[in-house]
């Protein structure tokens, strides 16, 4: 969020109406601006005697602190003691303010205190709540953990960061923090403009680039757009990404670029960074102007950019370093140490592409010691994936100095794309109301051995739970096939930009292939490909032509949508809703169709953020979702499960390599025992035969 003094918002719309030029002046680099982070999106409470809550905030390289406060809204028990109880706040460790909170007849509290500078760092700082809350009075030792021992934290608590930001250095590497930076996304100043009715090689370019910002974006719950390059879409953008073929770029930016040979040559340059920084990305090649796309896609290799102009050309390697998909993986490298009575917690964050998940006999290796000081009758660990516990085991006095606990995850769980497993100690001591907090706090220590093993399989399924499949395989595009009408409005690249946000978020390589086709792309341009299809019956004739194979279809005309098996629709209401519809390709068996449809293009828009970011895509699953102006979501599954096929003995014991090499083995003793016995009885045979004619 962004604050600007009177006068200097009166002198910008002064500016504003004043300017000749496509696009607005950008801010003063001395401007004082406000960024807040809340401390949770719902907020969250502390219970028990101890308990802490954290919290996390960013300081963006490029800010120059002013001042760091932390709003803190509460409401304490009622039952609580104020003159027993009392909070203590820390940041990276360090302890700045201790209070007692007032219960106050359980009313809203405020607290707003000064983060001392000094504590922070660049980057990730973390924030520590921790709380000390009695509800008895006058006992030297207290009753065991109530639930009347609490301190609710609203979601309006936050720390507050007041900033200016220090003046852009000529070089893209500092624009290119800026674009995905927390306080220009989330205040909607970052923009990826195209010319007006651009080319499909200006959209593939575009698209490649958006996926490499998304990756870089923090901000779940906002997107970056891309829109035509026109003064309305411009206005209060604070940093542009230009992509067009160079004779379709505007005359005033093709002025401000260094002379190159376009036809041979990508270039990417940073233009207007006093006014309104613009990063041109052109050519006249349309495969030069995908590959510098890709460039951008590729951020490590963005942050290195110290000048402010990249060309790019035929030897130019941008490619991103495919990243193998470990199956085996530690937690840590030097050990995470856990301090304090009560339950604490350690999370770590596991990466698998979108399209994977784990597959059965999975397994977390936990490696671990911890103090001998505890309550072994009432101290345990517990590890969860996902929030979801998986198992936990009884600490024991006599394995405190080396434990180990191995953990199977379970079939049911269904893990896939990224995951996060948390590894939670329940520290109790004996008489802990009557210890002093002191050197003698428990504590526990994961090992760098603790680890996780497990293999992957792919979803294959058409469904919206397994989305991103088919759009993305192993972290890449997969020949994806863009189809959108011939006539574009801004919902239409506003949907489009919607789409690749989340699809960029899972990307981990820029190799993948991504294709822009008109409406009236035929089954020899769409056949090997996963298509995507935008726009209303009227306005694309793919849709229009698979309006039988649709979950959800249109009436002849193509005015509102029909009722089905599993929604009744009103005609009237069918004409002001979105569908996002999951399809087997009309083209070719294995591939994907995606209808992003309506019968108007802000219908199909309003559709497309349900999956534009990770806060919304949750509430799609299924192949057919609909979604109306009001908010309102209906998420079906059309396509019929298929039965679970029964494996039989003969299958289960060849995936068995164990069983295979036991019965190998016993076939191979069975023979040599059976040939021994037919030895035995010729020999037999032989010798009574010989007695006989004796």
């Amino acid at each position: 969020m962004t604050t600007v003094r009177k006068g200097t918002l009166f002198l910008l719309l002064f500016l504003c109406i004043m300017s000749s030029g496509q696009g607005a002046a950008a801010a003063p680099a001395d401007e004082a601006r406000l960024y807040q982070t809340p401390f949770a999106q719902n907020g969250t409470a502390l219970s028990g005697v101890m308990g802490s809550k954290q919290m996390y905030f960013q300081i963006l390289d490029y800010w120059d602190l002013t001042e760091v406060k932390l709003s803190l809204d509460y409401q304490m028990s009622p039952l609580a003691k104020d003159l027993n109880s009392s909070i203590t706040l820390s940041v990276n460790g360090s302890p700045f303010h201790s209070f007692r909170p007032a219960a106050a007849n359980a009313q809203k509290q405020n607290l707003a205190v000064t983060v001392p500078k000094e504590l922070l760092t660049q980057g990730l700082n973390t924030l520590k709540v921790e709380g000390y809350i009695r509800t008895e009075d006058n006992l030297v030792c207290p009753s065991d953990q109530t639930p009347d021992q609490w301190l609710q934290l609203y979601k309006t608590s936050g720390i507050d960061v007041r900033y200016t930001q220090k003046a852009m250095q000529a070089a893209i590497q500092d624009f290119n923090q800026r674009f995905t930076g927390l306080d220009t996304v989330s205040a909607g100043r970052s923009l990826i403009a195209v010319p007006d009715k651009s080319e499909p090689a200006e959209l593939e370019a575009a698209v490649y680039a958006l996926s490499g910002f998304a990756k870089s974006n923090s901000v779940n719950d906002k997107d970056i757009p891309i829109l035509p390059y026109r003064a309305d879409n411009l206005k209060d953008r604070e940093a542009v990404v230009l992509i067009a073929l160079h004779d379709r770029l505007p005359a005033e930016v093709k002025g401000l670029l260094s002379k190159q040979d376009f036809n041979t040559k990508a270039l990417i340059q940073l233009v207007n960074k006093e006014t309104q920084p613009t990063l041109v990305i052109t050519s006249q090649n349309p495969e030069l102007l995908a590959k510098a796309g890709r460039l951008v896609a590729n951020q490590p290799l963005m942050g290195q950019l110290s000048s402010d102009i990249k060309v790019v050309d035929d030897s130019t390697d941008v490619t991103t370093p495919v990243v193998p998909v470990s199956t085996r993986i530690n937690f840590t490298e030097k050990g995470d140490e856990l301090k304090g009575p009560g339950h604490q917690e350690q999370t770590y964050f596991v990466t698998l592409p979108a399209n994977r998940s784990i597959a059965d006999a999975g397994q977390i290796s936990l490696d671990f010691r911890y103090a001998q000081n505890l309550d072994f009758n009432r101290s345990l660990v517990t590890v969860s994936i996902n929030n979801t516990p998986i198992g936990s085991k009884k600490l024991t006095k006599e394995l405190a100095n080396g434990d180990t606990a191995h953990f199977a995850i379970p079939a049911d769980l269904a893990v896939n794309g990224n995951f996060s497993v948390t590894v939670g100690f329940d520290l109790e001591l004996e008489d802990a109301a009557c210890t002093r907090n002191g050197d003698e706090m428990p504590w526990a220590f994961i090992t760098k051995d603790t680890l996780i093993d497990f293999k992957t399989k792919d979803r294959n399924d058409l469904l919206f739970n397994n989305y991103p499949h088919p759009f993305l395989r192993d972290g890449v595009f997969n020949q994806v096939a863009v189809v959108i009408p011939q006539e574009r409005d801004n919902y239409t690249y506003r949907t489009v930009s919607n789409l690749f946000n989340l699809l960029g978020k899972y990307t981990s390589g820029n190799t993948g292939d991504v294709k822009f086709y008109k409406e009236s792309a035929g089954a020899d341009e769409l056949k090997e490909r996963n298509i995507i299809a935008v726009g209303t019956y009227l306005d694309n004739k793919l849709i229009r032509d698979n309006n039988k194979n649709l979950y959800f279809k249109y009436d002849s005309a193509g005015s509102t949508f029909l009722s089905n098996e599993k929604m009744s629709i009103d005609s009237e209401y069918g004409k002001w809703i979105g569908t996002l519809q999951l399809l087997p390709s009309p083209f070719q068996s294995g591939n994907g169709f995606l209808a992003v449809t309506g019968t108007q293009a802000e219908n199909y828009y309003l559709v497309s953020k349900l999956i534009a970011t990770e806060n919304s895509i949750w509430k799609v699953y299924g192949d057919g979702v609909v979604t109306d102006k009001d908010g309102n979501v209906n998420a079906h599954r059309f396509k019929k499960e298929a039965a679970a096929e029964e494996s039989s003995l003969l299958e289960d014991i060849v995936k068995r390599g164990d069983v295979v090499g036991f019965l190998t083995a016993l076939v191979l003793v069975a023979g040599l025992a059976l040939v021994s016995l037919v030895l035995l009885v010729r020999k037999h045979r032989k010798k009574r035969g010989g007695e006989g004619e004796a």
